[in-house]
Protein backbone atom coordinates (compact mmCIF):
# COMPACT_ATOMS: atom_id res chain seq x y z
CA UNK A 1 0.00 0.00 0.00
CA UNK A 2 1.50 3.54 -0.77
CA UNK A 3 0.63 6.64 0.64
CA UNK A 4 1.39 9.52 -0.40
CA UNK A 5 1.28 12.85 2.03
CA UNK A 6 0.69 16.44 0.12
CA UNK A 7 0.89 18.37 3.83
CA UNK A 8 4.87 17.81 4.41
CA UNK A 9 5.29 19.49 1.15
CA UNK A 10 3.64 22.34 1.72
CA UNK A 11 5.99 25.95 2.87
CA UNK A 12 4.94 26.50 6.02
CA UNK A 13 3.23 29.88 5.86
CA UNK A 14 4.09 33.21 8.19
CA UNK A 15 1.19 35.47 9.32
CA UNK A 16 0.80 38.61 6.98
CA UNK A 17 0.01 40.92 9.93
CA UNK A 18 3.23 40.02 11.81
CA UNK A 19 5.90 42.49 11.58
CA UNK A 20 9.60 41.77 12.46
CA UNK A 21 10.96 43.79 14.96
CA UNK A 22 13.19 46.42 14.02
CA UNK A 23 16.43 47.42 14.81
CA UNK A 24 17.15 49.57 18.04
CA UNK A 25 17.41 52.89 15.91
CA UNK A 26 14.02 52.34 15.37
CA UNK A 27 12.94 52.64 18.63
CA UNK A 28 12.32 56.71 20.25
CA UNK A 29 11.14 55.17 24.07
CA UNK A 30 14.21 53.44 26.02
CA UNK A 31 13.99 52.53 30.13
CA UNK A 32 15.96 50.89 32.39
CA UNK A 33 14.70 47.46 34.05
CA UNK A 34 15.60 46.67 37.68
CA UNK A 35 16.54 43.14 38.16
CA UNK A 36 15.57 41.77 41.55
CA UNK A 37 16.56 38.75 42.89
CA UNK A 38 13.59 36.54 42.34
CA UNK A 39 13.86 36.99 38.62
CA UNK A 40 16.80 34.48 38.90
CA UNK A 41 16.02 30.99 38.55
CA UNK A 42 18.14 27.79 39.94
CA UNK A 43 20.03 27.71 36.74
CA UNK A 44 21.39 31.42 37.19
CA UNK A 45 19.80 33.72 34.95
CA UNK A 46 16.59 35.35 34.52
CA UNK A 47 13.65 32.91 34.24
CA UNK A 48 11.70 33.09 31.12
CA UNK A 49 8.52 33.78 32.48
CA UNK A 50 9.86 36.80 34.10
CA UNK A 51 10.45 38.54 30.50
CA UNK A 52 6.95 39.09 30.08
CA UNK A 53 6.81 40.80 33.70
CA UNK A 54 9.69 43.26 32.29
CA UNK A 55 7.59 43.62 29.36
CA UNK A 56 4.88 44.92 31.73
CA UNK A 57 7.06 47.41 33.46
CA UNK A 58 8.43 48.81 30.25
CA UNK A 59 5.25 49.27 28.69
CA UNK A 60 3.59 51.05 32.25
CA UNK A 61 6.22 52.99 32.02
CA UNK A 62 6.40 53.47 28.28
CA UNK A 63 1.98 54.77 28.46
CA UNK A 64 3.01 57.17 31.39
CA UNK A 65 5.64 58.76 30.05
CA UNK A 66 5.57 59.02 26.40
CA UNK A 67 1.42 57.94 25.72
CA UNK A 68 -0.06 59.36 29.09
CA UNK A 69 -2.38 57.10 28.76
CA UNK A 70 -5.71 57.97 30.78
CA UNK A 71 -6.56 54.68 32.66
CA UNK A 72 -9.92 56.33 33.80
CA UNK A 73 -11.03 56.41 30.70
CA UNK A 74 -10.28 53.62 29.09
CA UNK A 75 -8.35 50.77 30.04
CA UNK A 76 -6.13 48.36 28.14
CA UNK A 77 -6.09 44.30 28.00
CA UNK A 78 -3.25 42.47 26.42
CA UNK A 79 -5.04 40.30 23.29
CA UNK A 80 -1.66 38.06 22.87
CA UNK A 81 2.08 38.11 23.77
CA UNK A 82 5.16 36.53 22.06
CA UNK A 83 8.90 36.68 22.70
CA UNK A 84 11.80 35.13 20.93
CA UNK A 85 14.73 34.89 23.79
CA UNK A 86 18.15 35.55 22.26
CA UNK A 87 20.80 35.67 25.08
CA UNK A 88 20.49 34.89 28.23
CA UNK A 89 20.17 37.54 31.85
CA UNK A 90 21.70 37.07 34.71
CA UNK A 91 21.82 38.56 37.77
CA UNK A 92 24.30 41.37 37.60
CA UNK A 93 23.43 42.43 33.85
CA UNK A 94 22.65 45.96 33.38
CA UNK A 95 19.40 45.83 31.73
CA UNK A 96 17.15 48.03 29.23
CA UNK A 97 14.16 47.71 27.44
CA UNK A 98 13.13 49.71 24.50
CA UNK A 99 9.62 49.74 23.60
CA UNK A 100 7.82 51.26 20.55
CA UNK A 101 3.76 51.62 19.02
CA UNK A 102 4.12 49.54 15.84
CA UNK A 103 0.56 49.55 14.51
CA UNK A 104 -2.17 51.24 15.50
CA UNK A 105 -6.34 49.85 14.57
CA UNK A 106 -9.61 50.97 15.23
CA UNK A 107 -9.63 48.89 18.96
CA UNK A 108 -6.47 47.69 19.07
CA UNK A 109 -2.56 48.40 18.60
CA UNK A 110 1.02 45.94 18.65
CA UNK A 111 3.68 47.33 20.94
CA UNK A 112 7.43 45.88 20.16
CA UNK A 113 9.77 45.18 22.44
CA UNK A 114 13.52 44.93 22.39
CA UNK A 115 14.99 43.93 25.70
CA UNK A 116 18.85 44.72 26.22
CA UNK A 117 21.75 44.12 28.39
CA UNK A 118 25.12 46.32 28.20
CA UNK A 119 28.15 44.81 28.29
CA UNK A 120 31.55 46.67 28.02
CA UNK A 121 29.41 49.63 26.86
CA UNK A 122 28.01 47.65 24.10
CA UNK A 123 24.26 46.67 24.09
CA UNK A 124 23.91 42.76 23.47
CA UNK A 125 19.76 41.69 22.61
CA UNK A 126 18.38 39.39 25.11
CA UNK A 127 14.78 39.13 23.46
CA UNK A 128 12.66 40.44 20.77
CA UNK A 129 8.67 40.87 21.95
CA UNK A 130 5.82 41.98 21.27
CA UNK A 131 2.20 42.05 22.71
CA UNK A 132 -1.31 42.86 20.80
CA UNK A 133 -2.93 45.33 23.43
CA UNK A 134 -6.64 46.09 23.03
CA UNK A 135 -8.48 48.81 24.71
CA UNK A 136 -11.13 48.04 26.91
CA UNK A 137 -14.17 49.80 28.52
CA UNK A 138 -14.42 48.32 31.95
CA UNK A 139 -18.09 49.12 32.41
CA UNK A 140 -19.31 47.03 29.28
CA UNK A 141 -16.75 44.58 29.70
CA UNK A 142 -15.84 44.97 25.51
CA UNK A 143 -13.39 46.73 23.60
CA UNK A 144 -13.45 50.03 22.89
CA UNK A 145 -12.25 52.56 20.03
CA UNK A 146 -8.62 53.88 20.97
CA UNK A 147 -9.36 57.56 22.46
CA UNK A 148 -8.04 60.44 20.21
CA UNK A 149 -5.62 61.76 22.32
CA UNK A 150 -4.44 58.66 22.98
CA UNK A 151 -4.25 57.56 19.35
CA UNK A 152 -2.58 61.00 18.64
CA UNK A 153 -0.12 60.52 20.88
CA UNK A 154 0.79 57.44 19.57
CA UNK A 155 1.16 58.58 15.93
CA UNK A 156 3.19 61.88 17.20
CA UNK A 157 5.43 60.12 19.12
CA UNK A 158 6.52 57.48 17.04
CA UNK A 159 5.63 59.64 13.87
CA UNK A 160 3.34 56.80 12.32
Amino acid sequence: MLFKTFWRKKEKQTDKKSVIISHIDTFKYKTAIEMRFVDIDMMGHVNNATYFTYMEIGRTKYWEHAIKWDWHKTGVVIGQASIDYLAPIFLNDKVSMYIRTSRIGTTSFDLEYLIVKTINGKEITCSRGKTICVAFDYNTKKPAAIPDKERNKMIEFEQL
